[in-house]
């Protein structure tokens, strides 16, 4: 599941949770909105690693 997908799922058990005074529920939902802000920043990460790389193979001198 993506970031945003488990972000979303955390958020609506949370609130659900709260609503119906599980705790178990609420917690379950902070825990998976939390690794849904894990998985896009590690994503985001990802993306800049390989636009560092894509900006230094440009700059290197083409050897085929």
């Amino acid at each position: 599941m993506s970031g945003q997908g488990d972000k979303a799922k955390g958020k609506a058990k949370e609130i659900a949770g709260k609503m119906t005074g599980n705790e178990d529920l609420e917690a379950e939902g902070r825990g998976q909105h939390a690794t849904g802000k894990v998985k896009e920043a590690a994503g985001d990460v990802t993306d800049k690693a390989r636009s560092a790389v894509d900006a230094v193979k440009d700059k290197l001198p083409d050897h085929r």
